[in-house]
């Protein structure tokens, strides 16, 4: 009776509706900081870096699939099951890694924002920056999880301006083509650092722990839903929305990815501007070139990225933390009733802004975290990939042959990024 229900139920569910974990976490990789490192990619090299996000999209894809299965399958983010089936050294090896990492990455989205304001409005960076990362810390804390969901979901939206600046300046459409599907590939310095820059900016272990653990948050805000290994009977409808949901959430987190380069690339590039550090660079460089109303969209869209990736970069730290040391978690639980989980949030968010008032440089500091994040996402990818073949995890429901090549094409595209980046550096 119960299957005959989830069916019609599903069927009757909105595209909308089926969006969520995958979408936010595709929104959330197109942050103030992959911004910058797509433009770079794009002022530098103009239409011939266009071909990683078409290569990253289908590994992007499986690992995804991987992460969001593995949470929804066994109820738990992956920092548990890492917790119950690994070693404790690899656990808090990665799960500390991942903190730094993502306090770099939030103190660097919180100064282009900031700055992104100020060259709109005018008036003092600094100052907006800890104004957006306070925002963005209450709205975490204080709005349950059912109705923060969908400012989120709203906030993706913000990723439409790259998508609108293409259609105010003009594009060679055919160059594009040929470039994108046969690039002038180079084996300089330069050019390999920046492709696993934009390898490591579009897959990131941030995104892993925050899809795995949002499907966990799905499953215990709908009383009717339990984790697939103990209740199959849901999985086809539920296994069907993971794939529509990562699917359409990576499409769109790379098709952004492939506008924002093409946009540098026939401004920036073509005018020889090259050396771009930051997002908020790309948008003072585009103006004069591409007009004011394509500059109020980039930077517009720094803002809107920077709010969206905020609360994942903070969240994601915290359910990475919370499932090590088998404290209580969840975005819907009142802050008294998980305050270790609320304490990691407040602290990244709040030494993320603190770290703007220091003398690190930025683009240093985001480099190392840039380091960071590549290193530590092959062991987590290779892990995941284990993980999701263990029936104990996953019960009936391990991954399927086509998954397996994707994901381990995936873990192994990402390694051979990390030996390159080292060779560069």
């Amino acid at each position: 009776m119960r299957n005959a229900e989830a069916v019609p139920q599903d069927r009757k569910d909105s595209l909308l509706k089926k969006l969520g974990p995958g979408l936010i976490t595709g929104a959330a990789d197109d942050d103030p900081s992959g911004i910058a490192t797509y433009s770079q990619a794009g002022a530098q090299f103009g239409f011939n870096m266009l071909w990683t996000v078409l290569f990253t999209y289908p590994l992007m894809v499986g690992i995804q699939v991987v992460s969001a299965r593995i949470g929804r399958v066994s109820g738990h983010g992956l920092a548990t099951n890492m917790r119950r089936h690994y070693p404790a050294w690899l656990l808090y090896s990665v799960v500390g890694l991942l903190l730094i990492a993502n306090t770099i990455n939030i103190a660097a989205d919180v100064s282009a924002m900031g700055e992104a304001l100020k060259l709109i409005v005018g008036g003092p960076g600094q100052l907006y920056a800890v104004a957006f990362g306070v925002v963005s810390l209450l709205l975490q804390v204080f709005i349950p999880y059912r109705r923060y969901v969908r400012i989120l979901k709203w906030l993706t939206l913000a990723l439409l301006a790259y998508v609108a600046t293409v259609f105010v300046v003009h594009i060679p459409w055919s160059q594009v083509l040929v470039s994108a599907l046969a690039p002038h590939m180079s084996w300089k310095s330069g050019y390999i650092t920046t492709v696993v820059a934009v390898f490591g900016t579009t897959i990131s272990p941030y995104l892993f722990f925050w899809q795995a653990s949002q499907e966990v948050e799905d499953q215990l805000a709908d009383p009717r839903a339990h984790p697939l290994i103990r209740a199959p009977h849901q999985a086809p409808a539920n296994l069907r929305r993971i794939k529509i949901d990562t699917y359409i959430g990576m499409g769109f987190s790379n098709l952004v990815a492939f506008f924002i380069i093409l946009t540098t690339a026939v401004t920036l590039n073509l005018h020889g501007i090259t050396d771009i550090q930051t997002s908020a660079q790309a948008a003072t460089a585009l103006r004069p070139i591409a007009g004011e109303f394509a500059f109020m969209l980039f930077a517009a869209g720094i803002i809107g990225t920077g709010l969206l990736a905020i609360p994942v970069l903070a969240g994601s730290s915290a359910y990475a933390m919370a499932g090590a040391f088998k404290w209580k978690n969840s975005l819907e639980r009142a802050p008294m009733r998980a305050k270790q989980f609320y304490g990691i949030i407040a602290i990244s968010t709040l030494i993320g802004i603190a770290l703007g008032f220091t003398s690190i440089d930025p683009i240093k500091a985001l480099y190392w975290s840039a380091v960071i994040n590549g290193v530590i996402s092959v062991p987590i990818m290779a892990v995941m990939m284990l993980m999701a073949v263990r029936p104990e995890i996953m019960g009936q429901f391990v991954i399927t042959t086509r998954l397996k090549v994707m994901g381990w094409l995936a873990t192994l595209m990402m390694a051979a990024a990390v030996c390159a980046m080292l060779l560069t550096m």
